[in-house]
This record gives C-alpha cells, sequence and structure tokens, in this order.
C-alpha cells in the first residue's frame, strides 16, 4: 500500500477510536518536527500533573506511559523514513557547487583524511599578488591528506639535494601567474588567457601577454593547470591565497564532465588528453580532501578511462580504436595510479577502498610497453618500436625526434609506479642512460625544447636517484629556473615560461607554464616507490 493511502486509511480509522487513538494517528500523519513538538507539550503535561498531587498521577500514569511509548515508537519510525527520502533524494539529484558552498562542506567533514595548516598572515588575502613570497611564508592551505599527505613545498629542507629554495620560488610565481590568467568560469583558456587578469578583463592590448594556443585545448590546460596548484598542496580548503582558484577550478571540471565521465567535449580526436589530465586533477583533488563532492566526478573519470581502453592493451584516440600509443597511455596511467595511491592508504586504515579502477589495466600497459620497448638500448616508441616521440607534423624537422625522449620517460615512469624496482630493472637503468644523455636544455634554434619530455622524465629520474638524478636536477635548474619570466608583473609574463617547443602552439603559455611547474613540484609531489624519501 502506498504511503498516502496509508495513511488515509489509518486517518479513517483512527475517526472510530477514543481520543488516544486519535491522537497516535494524528501523530503519523505529521512531519517529524511536528512529532517532537507534541511530544514535548506532551511530556510538560505529564510533568506539571507530578505537582498536582501523586494521588491524581498515580490514577493517569498507566494510560499517559503507554502512550509515550508508543508515540516514541511510532516517532523513531516516522524520523528514519525521512531520512531515507532526504537520501534519496540527494542521490537523485546533485547540489550545484557555489564556491562557499565548497568551502562549508570541506571544512564540516572532520572525519576525512585531511590536515589543514593555515600558514603565515601574510598570506590569506585573496587579493592580486605583490611582493616575494614561496611556499613556507604562504602556507600549503590545502594540507595533503592521505596519499598525498607529504605534498607541499616549504622551504627548502634540502630534500633531492641542495639549494631547492630556487625551484620552490619558482613555482610559487608560476602558481601566481597561473592564478591571474584564470577564466571568470573557473577554467584556463588556451588561446585567450590574456583577456583575464585576476578575474578582470585586460582592457588595453598592448598589456596583454602573448603566447596563445587553441581553444580545444581548454579542458586540458585546465587540468594541467589545476594538477600544479594540488601537486604544491593547495586544495579548495584552507585560508590560502589559492583556495578560490582551485575551487572554480574544480567546479568548471564538474560542469563539463558528459554522463559517461568524460571531461570536455569529443570534438576532436585529440579530446582524450583533455579528458586524461582532467581525470587526474579530479582523482588528485578527491584524494587530498576526501570530500564526497569530488568523489563521484572522480569515479566517473575513471571509468571513461576503463571504458576507452583496448581490451588486452593500452589507450589512443577515442574508445576502444584498436590502436594505441605510448603518449596517451602515459596520461592515463597517471590519474590510475594516483587513484592506486588511494585506495592503498584507504585499506592501510582498515577502510575499504573508495575508487574502482579497471583491474587488468596495468597488465594491459606493461603489455604494451613491452611491444614498444628496444630491448638492447630500453628507448621506447609512440606506436611501435623504433618510433620516435609525437610531433606535429608541420613540426618534425623542427624537432627533431632524436633531442627527446619523451616516451622512454613515460615507459621508465609507468614500470615504476607499476612496481619495477629502478635499481633492479634493465629497461629503467638503459631509459635513464638514454635520458641523462639529453638533461633538459633551453635552446630555442635547436629543437631540444620539449617540455613534454622534462614533464616525464623528471618525474622518472627522481625515481631513479643518484648520479641520473643529479645531472637532470642540474639541467633542471639551468633550462627551468633560469629561462621563468621576471619582467614585467603577472598579469602579463612574470611567473611563466615562453611556449617554446613542439607543444607550444597547441597549449600556449598555460601549458608550458604549468606543465613546467609540476616538473619542479617533482621533490614533494610523489614519494619514491623504491629506496629511501
Amino acid at each position: 500500500m502506498a504511503r498516502n493511502e496509508r495513511y488515509e486509511h489509518d486517518y479513517a480509522f483512527a475517526q472510530q477510536g477514543d481520543f488516544n487513538e486519535q491522537l497516535y494517528h494524528a501523530l503519523r500523519q505529521s512531519p517529524w518536527w511536528m512529532i517532537s513538538i507534541a511530544i514535548h507539550v506532551l511530556l510538560f503535561f505529564i510533568l506539571s500533573l507530578i505537582d498536582t498531587g501523586s494521588a491524581n498521577l498515580q490514577t493517569k500514569k498507566p494510560m499517559q506511559s503507554s502512550m509515550v511509548e508508543k508515540v516514541e515508537e511510532e516517532l523513531e519510525e516516522v524520523e528514519e523514513d525521512t531520512e531515507e527520502v532526504h537520501e534519496q533524494e540527494i542521490v537523485a539529484e546533485e547540489p550545484v557547487i557555489k564556491d562557499e558552498e565548497i568551502a562549508e562542506e570541506v571544512e564540516t567533514d572532520n572525519d576525512l583524511p585531511y590536515e589543514e595548516s593555515f600558514g603565515e598572515s601574510e598570506g590569506l588575502s585573496d587579493a592580486p599578488f605583490e611582493g616575494p613570497a614561496n611556499n613556507g611564508t604562504i602556507g600549503i592551505g590545502g594540507g595533503a591528506g592521505g596519499a598525498f599527505r607529504g605534498r607541499g613545498g616549504g622551504k627548502d629542507t634540502g630534500t633531492g639535494g641542495g639549494g631547492r629554495k630556487k625551484f620552490d620560488d619558482a613555482v610559487d610565481d608560476a602558481l601566481r601567474w597561473l592564478a591571474a590568467h584564470q577564466s571568470p568560469n573557473g577554467g584556463w583558456e588556451a588561446a585567450g588567457f590574456d583577456a583575464w587578469c585576476d578575474g578582470k578583463p585586460v582592457s588595453d592590448a598592448s598589456k596583454r601577454p602573448d603566447g596563445l594556443g587553441k581553444a580545444l585545448y581548454d579542458p586540458g590546460v585546465t587540468g594541467l593547470a589545476l594538477c600544479a596548484f594540488l601537486g604544491a598542496g593547495y586544495t579548495n580548503r584552507g585560508k590560502h591565497p589559492f583556495a578560490t582558484v582551485v575551487s572554480r577550478g574544480l567546479r568548471y571540471l564538474k560542469n563539463i564532465q558528459d554522463p559517461e565521465g568524460c571531461f570536455g567535449p569529443r570534438s576532436t580526436q585529440q579530446y582524450i588528453y583533455n579528458h586524461a589530465t582532467s581525470a587526474l586533477a579530479m582523482v588528485e583533488a578527491y584524494g587530498m580532501t576526501g570530500s564526497p563532492i569530488f568523489q563521484g566526478s572522480a569515479q566517473r573519470g575513471l571509468d571513461f578511462i576503463a571504458l576507452a581502453r583496448n581490451p588486452y592493451f593500452a589507450w589512443r584516440y577515442g574508445i576502444k580504436p584498436g590502436d594505441n600509443d605510448t603518449s596517451v597511455s602515459g596520461w592515463m596511467m597517471m590519474a590510475l595510479k594516483s587513484a592506486q595511491l588511494i585506495n592503498k592508504d584507504a585499506l592501510a586504515r582498515g577502510k575499504p577502498a573508495p575508487l574502482t579502477t579497471d583491474e587488468s589495466a596495468f597488465d594491459g600497459l606493461k603489455a604494451w610497453l613491452d611491444k614498444v620497448t628496444d630491448p638492447d638500448y630500453g628507448r621506447v616508441g609512440y606506436v611501435q618500436r623504433g618510433t620516435g616521440p609525437a610531433r606535429p607534423q608541420e613540426l618534425v624537422d623542427r624537432f627533431p625526434g632524436e633531442k627527446s625522449e619523451a616516451m622512454t620517460g613515460a615507459a621508465m615512469l609507468a614500470r615504476v609506479f607499476m612496481g619495477e624496482d629502478p635499481r633492479k630493472s634493465e629497461l629503467i637503468k638503459l631509459g635513464a642512460d638514454l635520458c641523462a644523455k639529453l638533461p633538459p636544455t633551453w635552446n630555442p634554434t635547436d629543437g631540444s625544447i620539449d617540455m613534454y619530455y622534462w614533464y616525464y622524465a623528471t618525474l622518472a629520474m627522481f625515481q631513479v636517484g643518484g648520479k641520473h638524478w643529479e645531472i637532470w636536477k642540474k639541467g633542471m635548474e639551468k633550462a627551468m629556473v633560469e629561462t621563468q619570466r621576471k619582467d614585467t608583473d603577472y598579469c602579463q609574463y612574470k611567473g611563466s615560461w615562453d611556449p617554446i617547443g613542439p607543444w607550444g602552439l597547441d597549449g600556449g603559455r598555460v601549458y608550458s607554464t604549468a606543465i613546467l611547474a609540476l616538473c619542479l613540484e617533482v621533490f614533494y609531489r610523489y614519494d619514491k616507490v623504491f629506496g629511501a624519501k
């Protein structure tokens, strides 16, 4: 019998009963808050009877006690029904996220794996950034939780070798530049970032920075920019200058996710890159906050990754296209690895894994990497063994493949993340030798600038450590730290990198700035899988 029909039947029956039955059935029809008021009034009436004399109380006590117990039982039943209805309503209609709602929600989730640091008072403003600062003075307001608890640059502690302060300061400037050029909708525009500074339109065209990319990569560069903030320990939580920036960026990603879980439109075959970097950002946002607001979006992003993968192998453009490539597969691997870290951390704390991942994905990825890796030299191909890195067709001559080991770096990192010890794996050792011969070099004339290569190789060489890492780190300082723009202000160039490289025309200045910031965060973005941290 439906609930409304049941109440009508009960009401008709109640007309035939005495006062107790009428009260009982009337209470069943009332909202829980009205029932609560009625019980309090009733209890007050009973207590007042106590004052009138014990004889009178003893005369009425059996009837009143029985009625109170009956009402209390029905109240519990109605409250359970009410809670069930509310829960169903929440599941059926996901709330629209506003900045203040996100902030309020995450601040009240005290049982989540989250640690908050408010930093110094100098860093509590959302005003345009002025003057020098680094992570140590701003404070890592996001507070990485669980699997990502170690994130946050802070002052130079000597991790990974001395002189880290230069790297940390460069990250700070990069994040400030990215924050200044966030679009009002929360995303970053590869082709339109120059029109905004601190959320306001730039009316003077002469003050707009150059280095525009292509609009179709907006979701992808937004994912990379958010990863840069998250990699430094900043989330939408805490009292730090980037809380609102991250909040708006994550809201933008949620708003462009389709029912299948894909982030961004599928207007070109490269949409898969947009999805991969956006999914990585959403998974890490959930891992760092534990917020249910991000969990559903992260899970749908992972579901789409599983949907897109070729059976028994890896990924390329589209859903199960039949062919594979190392480049797309590397980005998908990053999102899966972050989800794996989150699940591992939850299981270690005796809780169920919060995210579901494609359990056979890493086996398929390993099979693909084995297929495209030269066993004698360790070089990894793009779409087959012996091929060089991916390049836009029109830039093949300008950026020759022999100047980059992008696919080798991606494969090395994937092998480490899949459990191969770089101290024992012959293929990783060979790949590290190749990368050490091609450290980061900023030479705009010889085609050696490949920030995509630097990103994967930086993460991989850090995992390898030793002399290979020392060689690579020295190259990073010259090619990245020393070439960051320091002129003008954050509304123009300060904190950014010129988008010189094979993918600069696509992603533009937002891409170059976000991906090099991620390189410089290598000291704390991921723990070393093997050996000392």
